[in-house]
C-alpha cells in the first residue's frame, strides 16, 4: 500500500514539475521580446571587455521577417528565416557607423553562422551552430510589458 501511494505521489510531482517548466518556456516567446546578449562563444577577450557599456540586443519581427537591434553601439537590421528550431540570418542592412571596438565584429560574424535556436528551461534564447551554444540572450522586455 505504501509503495502505491509513493508511486502516485511521485507521478503527481513529475506532472506538476514538467508543466511548470513548459509554462516557463512558453511564457518567453521568440517574437515580441527584446533579447539582450549575455554570452558569446569564441572571442579570447572577456565578455565585459567586448561590451563595457552596452550589450547587443535583438528583437524578432515576425510580420516583417527581420531581426533588428544593436550590436552594442550601432543599430542593425537583417532578414531571418525560422523552420522548426532551425534559424538563419541574412546579410545585415545598413548600420550606423560608429566604431565600437571588437565586440561589434564578433557579434555580427557569429550571428551569420547560427543555424538553430532553442529557448532553454530558464527562458533564455540560445543560438546554436552545429549544436553548440554560440550566443545566449536573456529576455529584458516582452511586448506589452513596461520598463
Amino acid at each position: 500500500m505504501k509503495t502505491g501511494i509513493s508511486i502516485l505521489f511521485l507521478t503527481i510531482t513529475l506532472i506538476f514539475t514538467s508543466c511548470s517548466t513548459t509554462k516557463k518556456v512558453a511564457d518567453t516567446p521568440l517574437y515580441g521580446t527584446l533579447w539582450e546578449l549575455e554570452y558569446l562563444s569564441g572571442p579570447r577577450i572577456a565578455f565585459q571587455g567586448l561590451y563595457p557599456d552596452r550589450k547587443p540586443q535583438i528583437t524578432f519581427m515576425e510580420e516583417t521577417g527581420r531581426v533588428q537591434g544593436t550590436n552594442s553601439c550601432n543599430g542593425y537590421s537583417a532578414p531571418f528565416t525560422v523552420k522548426g528550431n532551425g534559424i538563419s540570418f541574412g546579410e545585415p542592412g545598413p548600420t550606423t557607423l560608429m566604431f565600437c571596438g571588437q565586440g561589434e565584429k564578433f557579434f555580427l560574424n557569429t550571428i551569420q553562422k547560427i543555424d538553430a535556436y532553442k529557448i532553454d528551461e530558464d527562458g533564455k534564447l540560445v543560438l546554436l551552430m552545429g549544436g553548440a551554444a554560440m550566443m545566449r540572450f536573456k529576455a529584458i522586455k516582452t511586448e506589452g510589458q513596461s520598463n
